[in-house]
């Protein structure tokens, strides 16, 4: 009974996304048809019911509408230009420049917001006009802003790596954070890297190099915004607040910041408020159905079988790690990470553990994964974005993004190869 109830619910699931059911009803109904087979329907229903329930019964989720307010208070109140300009500083005298800045902007950008469709829409908005003047051919711009968008996905403070550490079965979520950053920051270099090369065979010089009489006062302006991350960071690595207290610190700190810049009103906070309500409302639907799903799952004995059929096809790690990659990335291509996340770390979490891969170096390794989906097809919500920022149809930019989506997975396969990448950070913190 329990081999017919797996093939109903990898059948019906299928089926639901076939036909556009969204993926989180798709979730829920293929849970409740593949119950319905093994016991009675108040049973069914009641336990499935409950579970959906007991799966978003966690404190630590607190810290997902949190941050969610934290990321729509700073995109709205004025923070992106403030960023752009301290990349600037960074990067205003290398070829082909504003790409560069661009670059640095979302990886700073995003990681406060944590969002790779706010970040590309929001640096985007404020880089395309001044690469136009510039004379940056658009589509190569498009594809700069889209490329290193995702960054901020994986540059903590971001909420992708407190969904995993629920479940994953409670992975520390101080630990996840820090192993974030090096993944990251090889990311936006890699784009950079792909930028500079680019920059030098076009001839995009740099004209917008900061004046050394401003870098003061841009460094003034911007070191508010930049202090959240040491406030989240540090406070959580210093064993000051939690990540969920540390997630209501930085709304309270991002709300008085935006209203000390004058860049955002009172009036604008029940919008504020809906827009994170709605997308907190979306994100807990999701995973109460992938509780359901995970129990179905378990008790169908799925996850134990793909396991064994991976490990039973080569006992080689590497060749296992290339073979998981393959499957993350084709399944990024059509899915969302969130949902990606949950449905895919109870089947492969199992598998890696058994050559002593660490749930850390797993959750980058996944997220870095599921987030390269963010900007490729047919799915990809940044790359959409980004499109549509850039004014142009998302075909235009897939040829000018090949070379990047190279170094990005060039960046995957180093970081899947190279646990250290992952977990020098949290060792050196003492969390592993």
């Amino acid at each position: 009974m329990t081999i017919i109830a797996g093939f109903s619910l990898l059948i019906s699931f299928f089926i639901f996304l076939f036909i556009g059911v969204p993926i989180a009803i798709s979730m829920a109904g293929a849970s409740i048809v593949t119950m319905l087979l093994i016991a009675p329907f108040d049973v069914a229903v009641f336990t499935s019911a409950q579970k959906m329930v007991t799966g978003i019964d966690s404190f630590t989720l607190l810290a997902v509408p949190f941050f969610l307010l934290t990321g729509i208070i700073m995109n709205q109140g004025g923070i992106a230009m403030r960023l752009v300009n301290v990349a600037r500083l960074f990067t205003g005298r290398l070829p082909g420049s504003l790409a560069h800045t661009n670059i640095v902007g979302n990886m700073l950008f995003g990681s406060l917001a944590g969002s790779s469709v706010a970040s590309a829409a929001a640096i985007g908005k404020v880089m395309h006009p001044l690469q136009d003047e510039e004379g940056y051919d658009r589509k190569f711009s498009a594809a700069v802003n889209i490329a290193s968008a995702p960054t901020g996905l994986i540059i903590p403070p971001t909420g992708l790596f407190i969904i995993y550490s629920l479940v994953s079965g409670g992975t520390s979520v101080a630990a996840l954070f820090l192993a974030g950053y090096i993944p990251g920051i090889l990311w936006g270099l890699a784009t950079m890297a792909v930028a500079f090369i680019i920059a030098k065979r076009k001839g995009y010089r740099s004209p917008n190099a900061v004046p050394l009489r401003s870098v003061l006062k841009v460094l003034w302006d911007a070191i508010p915004s930049l202090f959240l991350i040491f406030i989240i960071i540090g406070g959580i690595i210093g064993g000051v607040f939690t990540a969920t207290e540390a997630s209501a610190v930085a709304v309270v700190y991002a709300l008085l910041l935006s209203l000390a810049y004058r860049s955002l009103s009172i009036k604008q906070l029940p919008g504020i408020l809906k827009e994170t309500a709605e997308l907190t409302v979306v994100i807990m639907f999701l995973i109460g159905t992938s509780a359901m799903l995970a129990l179905v799952m378990a008790f169908t004995g799925i996850p134990a079988a793909i396991s064994a059929g991976i490990l039973a096809l080569t006992d080689n790690p590497i060749l296992i790690l290339i073979l998981i990659n393959v499957i993350l990335l084709l399944i990024g291509t059509f899915m969302d990470v969130t949902p990606a996340i949950l449905i895919f770390t109870p089947i492969f979490l199992p598998v890696v553990s058994e050559f002593g891969m660490s749930p850390v170096h797993f959750g980058v390794l996944l997220i870095v994964n599921l987030c390269i989906g963010n900007i490729t097809p047919p799915g990809g919500s940044a790359l959409y974005v980004g499109s549509t920022v850039a004014k142009l149809k998302m075909e235009e930019v897939i040829k000018p993004l090949l070379p990047f989506y190279a170094a990005v997975i060039a960046v995957l396969m180093l970081i899947t190869l190279v646990p250290m990448l992952s977990e020098w950070l949290p060792r050196l913190a003492g969390l592993m």
